[in-house]
This record gives structure tokens, C-alpha cells and sequence, in this order.
């Protein structure tokens, strides 16, 4: 019998499907229009197409973006927020920094809940976890009534110091237990993350108590529709951090899963980076709706313990990822009369122009098919018919707005697409103080390989890659990864009080938890591992850095100060461009990560060309102005070791790749697409190619 891993991967307009044969080492991928009414139809529909004997797949992870969806159009429950009496007003209070200084219409992030919905319960500890007043549990069964009579969703439990001594929390939800059911989604501020800063560690527990239920209801109708037909494999989800977690923790931690979907091709950066010995890379994932935007830097996705969406701030480890809305279902439009790209999408249905489905507005996609960079025939494996006369329609009219004929508008649309993208692109390098011309860029997704090029050419980036299966490459990520665990503990100590031995035993009991916690998991105790770091900043500073350690015992060891203090300002240096080697510094922060192996898919290499040539045709597009005779090559003719120049079309069934003039490719031992300026690039064959 075959042993089958699957990932799956849904988003706005498509779901992806890669199946792994662990017997043959083979990966298949598929991909499926997304059913907005209903996600999971076009799940099974994709693992129905992919995976006609279901009982064969014994690993299956997924990545969702119910959590996100949820949180970003504000489509979550309603929450009841239990807070300590005197200082309830913290989360509408938030910070006082103003974020855009110079933007007059700046307005502060609206809270996920009114304060009509905040409940004051008496109570209190101090800042070292000694209790000043005893929990007013009478308060507590007050709200526990009112969250019955005025039809709430879901509690939220965050206290002062609760990080501290977690005592009149976890009574808190003994006593809402108590009267509500166990059904009743309950948020504690201390387990969403025991971390210090009241107003973050409080909207952290708001978020994850907002999208709990719609994560829950989505994740076990799932699980039943994938048992129902035959799927024997529990299922895995992808987290925000980068590593996957069974669906019932995942069930309890759904604020872990917010990022869950396109961090999927972020590993799988990070897995072609260790293959191909690129140690940094810019990944960018462009679909039908979003553009996503992340970086592997020394052969580890970017990772930060905290993200903003909304303006909220959220305090779980997560992959730093940029998004914007432009994809190739983003609607051209005009605004103050000027020509804007998204952020309204087109999405499946109807969709762009072209697809015939009642969409009338000109989308990124109905521009690139006018301008010959989409094969109408082989389009999504030749599955969905594309309309150039419905295309044209609706890029003409939009032209008429601004005097230009239909070609000339089509290639404003890109070229504004690419504007934005590539502006994106530099918030999450330039902005840093991270300079993009020296990392390689890896474009996938449906649209991404078809922008890659002329956002490479834009930042100065010299090499592109283009890795197989580019509209699926996010689910292939995800079946490279591990299961991961991330504890926290508050640590406030001045680094001239530390005791390393100390901080060394509670490194050493968080690393005990971390690895026990992955007996849930179903990870052998041979297969496990932990990893270590402390968050550091300099004496009465703000911001913090994540600082990595060796091991748990690193800290008893002479010199740790000194040592740790040089990789601080290290990484202090690198993150703001300056830093103060003999300043004094804090430690807030300890950071205990478990990793544990349950078998991963690996990059798979393939076999030399047979032949020099490859199968190829002849077609028109338009760069610059000009229309071009074009190589229209089926993707699946290539091999390692092929070369050509462009301009070129390269199709197949998840994506489209597009190389312009004065670029050339060659295919790598592991069939990625590799694009340079031809001035770098490798000479091209010269021999003959077929033609089709």
C-alpha cells in the first residue's frame, strides 16, 4: 500500500492540493476553484481529484485562513470581557504612540468589542504575584448571566499580573464552567500568552476568544467530512510560527492559526534555500486576491513573538509576513483620478472579466491575457476557459477614463500591480534596513511567477526562482515542516543581577513542559528537541529583541553575560543600524520552542534531460510597448539542464511563468525555474527546439 502525505491549502480563488508518495519520493499537486459559501466542498472536491483511494494517506496538514478572514472583516462572535475592576478600560485605552505621525486622518485601531461589553471583577494581585484582594466571584456568576441573557459568543478572561499568578483566572473559568457548560469558548489572557504588557497580552485573548468558534465549527466539520470519506490520517493544521500542531490543539490555541495559510511557502522557502544552497531569500506569494510577502535570511523564515493586524497587537511567534491586497483577481479602478490596483478583489465568482462568469471589472488578470501572457487554452490546466473579447471589454472601457487605447491600459495595470508589489517588497526589507539586491527572490502562487521578473528588475534583485508546482507551493511547504510548540515565561531581571543558574533551572523546567506537551501530539520522545532564547533590550528601553541561546544549561556557564550581550548587540545593530555594546541590559522574556519530527517530504531531485531539445510554439506579447514573438513552453517539457532566453511563456497546470526580453532561464536539479538578466545568465542552447 501507498503511504500518501497531503497538505492542503485554501485561498481566495483557488485550493491548492500536493500529494507525497513516500514509497516513490513523487510529489502531485492539484488545484481546485475555493467555494466561498462552504470551504470544505472544494477541499474534497481537490483531495477527491488528487486522491481517489483516501484510505492511503496516513499524513494530512492544512493551512486555513478562517481565523484570519474572521479577525480582518470583523466576522468573529461576540466577546464578554472579564477585567480586573479599576483598570478595565486597558484595551480601549491601548498605546499613546501615534503609528503614522504625519497622517492626518490617523485614527486608532478599533477594538474587536465596545466597552458596554467589558465587566469589572474584583481582585487583584501586585506586580510580583502576592494577592491584595481576593477574586469577586459573585461578580464573576453576574457575568456568567449576563453572557446567557444578552446572547454573547464567547469570554474573555484578562486580568492584572495574571502572567504573574494565574490563580484568579484559572477560578474564573472554573466558575464560568460551572455555569455556562464546558461547550462555552473561554479565553484566559495568561495561556493565550503569558507574556508581560497588559494591553497586548489583552488583546491577544480578545482575538483568540473573536475567532475561537468559527475556527472550531470550521476545523470539525472538516474532520468529519474527511472521516466520512475515508481519510484515516488525523489532520494537522499550519501555524503562524511556521511549524503544524494537531486540529484539536490547534481547536484551543485557534490565535496560533492566523497566519496559518501563507506561511506554508515560507517553509517551503526555507526548504529550497537549505537544497539549493540559497541562504537568503525573498518570498512572495501572489494569488487571486492577496500578495504576500516574507523572508528567509540565513536559511531560517523571518520570525517575530509578536504581529499587528488591524493595528491589534498580537502576541504569538509568528512569520513576518507582509500582505497587501493585489492579486490577479485585484480590480483596476480609478480614484481622485488616478488608476488604483485592489484592494477589492474579483475573488472565484464571479471573478475577472474573462472568466465569463458575470464579472465585469478589469482585473491584473484580464490584463496579463490581453497582453499575450496567458495561454487562454491551457489556462488552469485547461480547465477553465478564458473569454479575450469579455477581457477587452472591460480593460477598454477603463481605458476610455484615462485616454488610453486597450494595450496601453492593460500595461498600466501591471505596471501599477508591480508599483505596489514591489513597494510592499521594500516595507519588509528597506524599511528594516534590509538591503533586497543581495537575497534571490522566490515568486509562486498562481500569479506570482508571471509578476516575479518585473519586480526583480524594479528592486535590482539579479537572480528569480520559480520552484515546481508555483500555484501550490505554499501546500508543499507545508509538508516539509515540523511539529512546533512555543512556551513563554516572564523573566524582568537587569543583566547585572542575573543569577544564570537560576534562569538555566527555569530554562530547563520550560524545555520539560515544551517536550511533554508533545505527547499529545503523537511525537516519539526519540524525535523531539527544544531550542532556546531570551528577549533582551537595553536598561529602560522600549522594544525588545529575541536573542537565541546555545542550549538550556547556557546560562550557568561562565562568560553567558558577556556572551549573550555581544549577540544582543549584534542583532541590535543589524535590526536599527547602531548599537551600544557597553549600555546596561534587561532580560524580559525566557522562550522555549519544542520541535518534533514525524517524518517530513523532502525536496525532490530529478533526472538530466534526455535531450537538449524541449517542445515549444510560437506565440505574441506584448512587453514594453512592442509585441514580441514569444516561446509558449508546456512546463512540463523541461528538465534540469535546459536552457533558453526570453522573451518566454512558461505554462502548466497551477501557474503561468513569465520572462520578458533580456532575461534568461535554466532549470536546476530540482526543476525550479532559474531567471537572470541574460547578461549573467548561463549561455543559452543553441541547438534546435521542437516545436508543437
Amino acid at each position: 500500500m501507498n503511504r500518501l502525505r497531503m497538505a492542503m491549502d485554501v485561498g481566495g480563488t483557488f485550493t491548492d492540493v500536493v500529494l507525497y508518495d513516500e514509497r516513490t519520493g513523487r510529489y502531485r499537486a492539484d488545484k481546485v476553484s475555493t467555494t466561498p459559501g462552504d470551504l470544505t466542498n472544494g477541499i474534497f472536491r481537490a483531495v477527491g481529484a488528487l486522491a481517489p483511494a483516501p484510505e492511503e494517506i496516513t499524513f494530512l496538514v492544512h493551512g486555513t485562513t478562517q481565523g484570519l478572514n474572521s479577525l480582518l472583516q470583523r466576522r468573529g462572535v461576540r466577546v464578554l470581557l472579564l477585567a480586573t475592576r479599576g483598570v478595565a478600560d486597558v484595551y480601549h485605552i491601548a498605546r499613546g504612540p501615534r503609528l503614522r505621525l504625519y497622517d492626518l486622518h490617523y485614527r486608532k485601531p478599533v477594538p474587536l468589542l465596545p466597552l458596554r461589553d467589558i465587566v469589572e471583577v474584583g481582585g487583584r494581585f501586585d506586580a510580583t504575584g502576592t494577592q491584595l484582594e481576593p477574586l469577586d466571584e459573585a461578580a464573576v456568576r453576574a457575568a456568567a448571566r449576563r453572557y446567557r441573557a444578552d446572547g454573547f459568543g464567547a469570554v474573555c478572561v484578562a486580568y492584572l499580573f495574571s502572567h504573574i499568578n494565574p490563580a484568579h483566572e484559572l477560578r474564573t473559568r472554573e466558575l464560568l464552567t460551572a455555569e455556562l457548560g464546558e461547550a462555552t469558548t473561554i479565553s484566559l489572557s495568561h495561556e493565550t500568552a503569558n507574556e508581560w504588557r497588559e494591553y497586548e497580552r489583552t488583546s491577544s485573548a480578545v482575538a483568540e476568544a473573536y475567532i475561537g468558534p468559527t475556527v472550531r465549527s470550521y476545523l470539525d466539520g472538516l474532520i468529519r467530512g474527511l472521516t466520512a470519506r475515508g481519510v484515516p490520517a488525523p489532520l494537522h493544521v499550519m501555524q503562524s510560527s511556521g511549524g503544524i500542531t494537531t486540529a484539536a490543539t490547534a481547536r484551543d490555541r485557534p490565535l496560533q492559526t492566523l497566519l496559518s495559510g501563507p506561511v506554508g511557502g515560507t517553509m517551503g522557502g526555507a526548504a529550497l534555500a537549505e537544497a539549493t544552497g540559497r541562504p537568503h531569500l525573498i518570498c512572495i506569494d501572489m494569488g487571486g486576491t492577496s500578495f504576500d510577502v516574507s523572508l528567509v535570511v540565513d536559511g531560517r523564515p523571518d520570525l517575530s513573538p509578536e504581529i499587528r493586524l488591524e493595528g491589534l497587537p498580537l502576541l504569538t511567534s509568528a512569520v513576518n509576513i507582509h500582505t497587501i491586497g493585489a492579486g490577479g483577481g485585484s480590480v483596476a479602478h480609478l480614484t481622485a483620478g488616478g488608476l488604483r490596483i485592489g484592494p477589492q478583489s474579483a475573488g472565484a465568482h464571479p471573478g475577472p472579466a474573462c472568466y465569463g462568469l458575470g464579472g465585469t471589472s478589469a482585473t491584473v488578470t484580464d490584463a496579463n491575457l490581453l497582453l499575450g501572457r496567458i495561454d487562454a487554452e491551457h489556462y488552469a490546466g485547461g480547465r477553465l476557459t478564458l473569454h479575450t473579447g469579455l477581457a477587452a471589454q472591460a480593460v477598454t472601457d477603463l481605458g476610455h477614463s484615462l485616454g488610453l487605447d486597450t494595450q496601453a491600459m492593460a500595461e498600466g495595470i501591471c505596471d501599477v500591480a508591480n508599483a505596489k508589489m514591489a513597494q510592499a517588497i521594500r516595507t519588509l526589507t528597506v524599511s528594516r534596513g534590509i538591503e533586497p539586491r543581495t537575497f534571490s527572490l522566490l515568486t509562486y502562487g498562481g500569479a506570482g511567477p508571471m509578476h516575479g521578473v518585473f519586480l526583480a528588475r524594479e528592486l535590482g534583485i539579479r537572480e528569480v526562482l520559480v520552484p515546481r508546482m508555483p500555484g501550490a507551493f505554499s501546500a508543499w511547504g507545508m509538508l516539509g515542516t515540523t511539529i512546533r510548540r512555543d512556551l513563554t515565561e516572564p523573566c524582568f531581571r537587569p543583566g547585572a543581577e542575573l543569577d544564570g543558574n537560576h534562569l538555566a533551572h527555569r530554562l530547563a523546567a520550560l524545555e520539560e513542559r515544551a517536550l511533554t506537551a508533545l505527547d499529545s501530539e503523537g511525537v516519539p520522545r526519540a524525535d523531539r528537541h527544544a531550542a532556546h532564547a531570551v528577549d533582551m533590550r537595553y536598561a529602560a528601553q522600549e522594544y525588545t529583541l529575541t536573542v537565541p541561546l546555545t542550549d538550556a544549561a547556557e546560562p550557568a556557564r561562565p562568560g553567558f553575560l558577556t556572551a549573550v550581550s555581544r549577540r544582543f548587540a549584534d542583532l541590535h545593530h543589524r535590526r536599527y543600524g547602531h548599537a551600544n555594546p557597553s549600555a546596561p541590559v534587561e532580560f524580559t522574556t525566557l522562550r522555549t520552542t519544542a520541535f518534533g519530527d514525524l517524518g517530513r517530504a523532502r525536496p525532490e531531485q530529478l533526472p538530466p534531460a534526455a535531450q537538449e531539445g524541449f517542445s515549444h510554439r510560437l506565440h505574441r506579447a506584448v512587453f514594453n510597448g512592442k509585441a514580441h514573438e514569444t516561446l509558449l513552453v508546456p512546463r512540463e517539457g523541461l528538465a534540469p539542464g535546459h536552457r533558453f532566453t526570453g522573451p518566454a511563456i512558461i505554462v502548466e497546470d497551477t501557474a503561468t511563468t513569465v520572462v520578458p526580453p533580456g532575461y534568461g532561464v535554466r532549470v536546476d536539479a530540482f526543476g525550479s525555474l532559474v531567471i537572470s538578466p541574460t547578461a549573467l545568465a548561463a549561455p543559452a542552447s543553441t541547438l534546435p527546439l521542437e516545436e508543437q
